[in-house]
């Protein structure tokens, strides 16, 4: 058993990361499912959308919830599918070094996987000035 990955973004953000990492590492070796938030869609239908996919892919070794930007509408959504479970952890502000680094460590427990991912946006992060280029 693993931890399994569910990604809650707008639009086809999750979606287009998800395929992106795959791609790049030639397989998922995770459980993961993505679900994508639109404009007008109904956050309550939604909510339930996400609780049928949480449902397939817990493996009983946790769940991460990867979303794109905290306090909007995946977000509110994940969050309340932590609410008396602790065996899932969010983290906002998914990109793609974040995913490949999730992917990268299947085998890490949720909280391992949830401080792994959170590094891996984080160290991914560079302010490049034309200076640092000259080299």
């Amino acid at each position: 058993m693993s931890v399994a990955l569910l990604i809650i973004t707008h639009d086809s953000i999750g979606q287009s990361l998800l395929e992106t990492a795959t791609n790049m590492l030639g397989i998922c070796p995770i459980a993961t499912e993505n679900l994508s938030i639109k404009r007008n869609s109904n956050p309550e239908k939604l909510f339930k959308k996400a609780q049928r996919l949480c449902h397939d892919i817990e493996q009983g070794d946790g769940l991460l919830i990867l979303t794109d930007m905290y306090g909007s509408t995946p977000s509110n959504i994940a969050s309340r599918l932590l609410k008396n479970n602790k065996h899932r952890l969010m983290i906002s502000g998914i990109n793609l070094p974040m995913l490949v680094r999730v992917m990268n460590y299947p085998e890490l427990s949720l909280f391992e996987l949830a401080n792994k991912a959170k590094s891996g946006a984080q160290e991914s992060i560079f302010l490049i000035l034309e200076k640092d280029l000259s080299n």
